[in-house]
């Protein structure tokens, strides 16, 4: 295809097989390997602190260059950009898996982070590009099942393919799919114009030392104690200090590496809030609940997977919904009902115990996948609605900055909730075991045990760690329910796209 020409409509698809196939494995690869850890720890020598770096690297590398989605586009082209970045995806996938110690797949996998990072922005601008404006929503719709629907499914696969395979598959499975999106991207994909970029060193240096510092903090406070850390402690001031520095230099500087200005849109500004605050929610509860489900109800992983693959079943139904409905519904309801879908999977979930039956995890799941749906397309729809089409490709980077940034954010603040709350119910409960307790006297006789059995103390302890834990998890769930609450008010703010029609002022 020649270079600027519109795609032709029996393309669209196979534009759309191309460019979703290697964005579904970006963000699979975020979740699939965390249910490999403990496997990977046997052979490639490392203890459970260590083994973290394997999902460290690989947020920090993609956090970093995400941003720089619109730089790199104009600077290569698209079309040269992805053939790039599924050929580094699928070598540094390879390389992973071949991995015979712990410094090896770190770097690998920082690899795989970099190559991987704007696959996911680029699979957005394109289906924009590739989509007439009718089909907008459609376009949207098809990109969030990929990208919402990925994550959740990760701990399946990767449980299924840890159980009965190697971990090592859970990299070479990559493979295929990076060939098959690479000879469709020959085949289908046109190049877009190239313009000599201005290379903000000095920018480029302060966003990605900020950016790679903030991740390294929020993967790793609650493993090192947070602020007890010397090592938070100077991350965080050198994250605080350059990004300040970043934002402030960068709306004073046209030629800065990253286009500050486009958050003078209001509905890109607002879209990306939405997005960020969602993912909070989402992802902190996408990790407790296998977490409770594996380590307190004793569920296996595989089973673990199974009930929670409804919920992007469910997902998927709902976007398909909002695909039809999304150019006839103001854009605000869809997204005040997803909110409120949101709201009572959570409610349900904050009434589970240690006898919670498994239709409430099932149940609970189904009900937010068809709340994530319902926010996730249409806010992908209006955040870009209003920018000018030449700033597409960069509004899509931040905007998926967003989504990143939101994941890790949830996944480490519900991390450290709980394990302070389980903390603070263990010492509060505590307080609570003496011989003159009616309620553990009763404790007592239905265990059929006395205070001066030997067995006494390490069941009592493990049977009030169990209810601590459950207290802080259902304490997590009501903070969830919290922060989704905090985006009624950005909906509200938002205007349809139909509505408005505004122009970013400032070009690089």
């Amino acid at each position: 295809m020649d270079v600027n020409s519109d795609p032709n409509p029996s393309f669209k698809w196979m534009i759309t097989i191309a460019v979703m196939s290697v964005a579904v494995l970006e963000v699979l690869d975020m979740t699939i390997v965390n249910v490999a850890l403990p496997h990977m720890m046997g052979s490639l020598g490392a203890n459970i602190d260590q083994i973290t770096w394997v999902l460290t690297s690989y947020i920090v590398s993609a956090a970093i260059c995400m941003p720089l989605t619109g730089f790199l586009v104009s600077h290569f082209g698209r079309r040269r950009l992805l053939l790039i970045n599924i050929i580094g995806f699928g070598l540094s996938s390879a390389l992973c898996g071949m991995a015979i110690n712990l410094p090896q797949i770190v770097f690998f996998r920082t690899l795989q982070g970099i190559f991987g990072a704007t696959l996911v922005p680029m699979s957005q601008f394109i289906l924009r590009d590739t989509f007439p404006k009718e089909e907008q929503g459609k376009a949207m719709a098809i990109w969030g099942i990929g990208i919402m629907v990925g994550p959740v499914l990760g701990p399946t696969i990767g449980g299924y393919i840890t159980e009965y395979w190697s971990w090592r598959w859970i990299f070479y499975v990559n493979l295929p799919i990076c060939l098959l999106a690479l000879f469709m991207t020959l085949r289908f994909i046109s190049e877009s114009p190239r313009t000599k970029q201005f290379l903000d060193t000095f920018g480029l240096i302060l966003m990605g030392v900020g950016v790679g510092c903030l991740q390294y903090m929020l993967d790793r406070g609650n493993q090192e104690g947070w602020f007890q850390s010397k090592d938070i402690i100077i991350t965080g001031l050198i994250s605080a200090y350059c990004l300040i520095f970043f934002i402030i230099r960068g709306i004073h500087n046209k030629k800065n590496i990253i286009n500050l200005l486009l958050f003078k849109d209001r509905n890109f500004t607002l879209s990306t809030l939405i997005l960020t605050i969602f993912c909070i929610t989402v992802f902190g509860v996408l990790t407790l609940q296998p977490l409770l489900m594996q380590n307190y109800l004793n569920y296996p992983v595989v089973r673990v997977g199974l009930d929670m693959a409804p919920r992007g079943l469910a997902c998927a139904i709902s976007m398909f919904i909002v695909a039809k409905i999304i150019d006839k519904v103001d854009v605000r309801w869809i997204l005040l009902t997803g909110v409120l879908l949101n709201l009572w999977s959570i409610t349900i979930m904050a009434r589970f115990s240690l006898d919670v039956s498994e239709y409430y995890f099932i149940i609970s799941g189904l009900i937010q996948g068809l709340g994530m749906g319902l926010i996730f397309v249409p806010v992908s729809v209006v955040a870009l609605s209003t920018l000018p089409k030449a700033f597409v490709a960069e509004g899509s980077g931040l905007f998926s900055f967003g989504r990143s940034m939101g994941s890790s954010i949830g996944i480490s603040l519900f991390s450290t909730v709980l394990s302070q709350m389980t903390q603070s119910n263990w010492n509060r409960l505590g307080g609570y075991l003496m011989p003159s307790n009616p309620a553990f006297q009763q404790w007592l006789q239905a265990n059929h045990l006395t205070i001066s059995n030997p067995l006494t103390p390490q069941l009592l302890a493990n049977s009030l760690n169990q209810q601590a834990s459950m207290i802080a998890f259902v304490d997590c769930f009501w903070l969830s329910a919290v922060l989704a609450l905090t985006t009624i008010p950005f909906i509200l703010l938002l205007h349809p796209p139909k509505k408005i029609s505004m122009d970013v002022a400032g070009t690089h």
